[in-house]
């Protein structure tokens, strides 16, 4: 099932020529957002290592979901959700990580650490990266740390 969501998925990026030209239909909002939400996490990416991070694993994904970044600040390791939006229309990036969101990546946390052998009860932390696209089509970032325990 899942591998048949990609090739549809992959279908409908392909007959998307352009961003622009499809604004209009729900597909072209869909790959834009895409578009959006990969630049927003490639900006935190290059946030988190210019404030001296090392990233362990990009998108890591289980069955269970995802965690778009983990990184390692000493023994510190943390989990990072990224939120990118073009306007606070809807509130807050953050706002979007709600307890479910939160409950989840606790769980993929909890994946990733049995799989690279690590102990459950390691020095962990949760943080998300608001992302905003600025009118100068430039990101403004929001590191908030400690954003939810497990």
């Amino acid at each position: 099932m899942f591998i048949g969501l990609i090739k549809k998925l992959n279908r409908k990026l392909i007959a998307i020529k352009s961003p622009s030209e499809n604004l209009n239909s729900k597909e072209g909002l869909v790959m834009n957002n895409k578009i959006l939400g990969n630049q927003g996490e490639q900006a935190a990416t290059d946030f988190l290592l210019s404030q001296g991070y090392h990233i362990c694993a990009r998108n890591f994904l289980v069955p269970l979901g995802e965690i778009d970044i983990v990184v390692r600040q000493g023994k510190l390791l943390v989990f990072v959700e990224v939120k990118t939006r073009r306007s606070l229309r809807y509130g807050t990036p953050a706002a979007a990580v709600n307890y479910y969101k939160q409950q989840k990546i606790i769980k993929v946390a909890q994946c990733f650490l049995r799989q690279q052998h690590l102990a459950i009860d390691c020095c962990c932390r949760f943080d998300v990266i608001e992302v905003l696209l600025k009118n100068d089509d430039k990101f403004s970032i929001n590191h908030i740390k400690d954003a939810f325990e497990a």
